[in-house]
C-alpha cells in the first residue's frame, strides 16, 4: 500500500516494504521489512489535453527517507530503523541509526517532518526550490502522515500471524487463556455498547514466542469478558465458542 501527501513543491509518500539487500554490511544481513517514508519534490506537468484536463504531477527526486524496518527474523523489533538525511542524487547516502527512532519510529518521524527547512538544510536542497507554505503546510499534516505510517507498521505486523499455522495459533489461545501470565489490568473497556473488564497479555515486557517466532514487539492480545472488540483492536479468535480474544496494536 502507498500513501501520498501532497503540497505546493513537497509531497510525502510512505509504504510498506520487503527489502532484500544481496550486498549488505556486517550484521544487516537477510530480508527486511516494515515501512519507508521519502519527502520528495514534486514537479507539476503541462496540460496535455483542454484546460479541463488533469495535470500530470510527478514524484521526483528525494529529500529525506526513512526507513522503519526490522529483520524479518525477529519480527516487531524495528532492530534496523534508520534514515538517510541526504541523497546524491537518486541514491540515499549511509544509514543513520539513531537511538530515538528505534526508541519511537513513528514520533521520530513526525519530528522530522515539521522541521521542512532542517531537512532541505541537511540535505543541501536550496530552501528555493520548494514554496515558502510549504514547511508549514508540512507541518499541520504531520498528525494525518503520522497516523498513516502508524496504519502501515500495524499491517506488517497484523502479517505475523499470517506466517503461524492455524494450529499453532489455536494452541498459542489457549495456552494464553491458562497462563498465570494473564494480569487483569483493570482498564474498562467498550464491548457489546457496555463496558467491560479486559486483560492482557503479554505485558511491556513479555517474551512470548508463537510457532517458533518471536511475539512482535507493540501487539498485544486483549480479552474482553463481554466479547466486543476494544477500540483499536482487530481480528479475533474464540474458545468454545465463549470468550473472544483481539490483537491490539
Amino acid at each position: 500500500m502507498l500513501y501520498a501527501f501532497g503540497f505546493g513543491r513537497v509531497g510525502v509518500v510512505a509504504g510498506d516494504l520487503y527489502f532484500v539487500d544481496p550486498t549488505a554490511e556486517p550484521g544487516q544481513e537477510g530480508p527486511e521489512q516494515g515501512v519507508r517514508l521519502e519527502v520528495r519534490v514534486l514537479e507539476p506537468g503541462a496540460l496535455r489535453g483542454s484546460i479541463y484536463s488533469a495535470r500530470p504531477i510527478a514524484v521526483e527526486r528525494p529529500i529525506w527517507r526513512a526507513d522503519l524496518l526490522e529483520s524479518v527474523a525477529r519480527p516487531g523489533s524495528l532492530d534496523r530503523a534508520h534514515h538517510h538525511p541526504r541523497f546524491h542524487g537518486w541514491e540515499p547516502g549511509r544509514r543513520h541509526f539513531v537511538d530515538e527512532m528505534s526508541d519511537d519510529p513513528v514520533a521520530f518521524v513526525g519530528k522530522q517532518l515539521s522541521d521542512l527547512d532542517a531537512l532541505l538544510d541537511t540535505a543541501g536542497v536550496p530552501r528555493d526550490d520548494v514554496e515558502a507554505s510549504d514547511a508549514d503546510e508540512l507541518r499541520n499534516s504531520v498528525p494525518e502522515i503520522v497516523h498513516a505510517v502508524q496504519r502501515l507498521l500495524d499491517r506488517v505486523r497484523a502479517a505475523f500471524f499470517k506466517r503461524i499455522p492455524t494450529g499453532e495459533l489455536n494452541r498459542f489461545f489457549e495456552q494464553v487463556l491458562d497462563s498465570q501470565r494473564m494480569a487483569a489490568t483493570g482498564e474498562l473497556g467498550a464491548g457489546g455498547g457496555s463496558a467491560g473488564l479486559m486483560t492482557t497479555w503479554p505485558g511491556r515486557q513479555g517474551a512470548a514466542r508463537i510457532g517458533g517466532e518471536p511475539w512482535p514487539r507493540g501487539l498485544r492480545i486483549v480479552r474482553s469478558c463481554l466479547g466486543g472488540p476494544p477500540r483499536g483492536s482487530a481480528g479475533g479468535w474464540r474458545r468454545g465458542g465463549m470468550v473472544p480474544y483481539f490483537v491490539k496494536a
